[in-house]
């Protein structure tokens, strides 16, 4: 199965960020399972919210985008192709930015 859309957004104080987020969509973001990353996540309106403590990686500085891809090695090649550029890669999900240099993570099949 695709995954669906995935905003992902870091946190220094990750609990009092769960708490805001949660009020804000009233929704409740659940421990992820271990397959899905460390931290909380939720579904709103058709995307998935995912939340994690803020780190020293690529994706752990500002909140990015996650868009699905069938074939993550075939949508790595045309982004690089369309002149944009890859930060991070992973196994099932690649850090990149656009031709104008606007970062976005991919997000291949589990």
């Amino acid at each position: 199965m695709m995954p669906r859309l995935l905003l992902e957004l870091p946190a220094d104080v990750p609990e009092r960020a769960r708490h805001f987020w949660q009020e804000l969509l009233q929704t409740t973001l659940e421990s992820r399972r271990q397959d899905e990353g460390r931290g909380w996540q939720s579904e709103h309106e058709g995307i998935v919210v995912g939340l994690h403590e803020r780190g020293a990686g690529p994706g752990d500085r500002f909140s990015l985008p996650y868009f699905p891809v069938a074939d993550l090695a075939a949508a790595v090649e045309r982004v690089r192709a369309l002149g944009g550029a890859i930060v991070h890669t992973g196994e099932r999900w690649v850090i990149c930015r656009d031709s104008e240099g606007t970062p976005f993570g991919l997000a291949g099949s589990p």
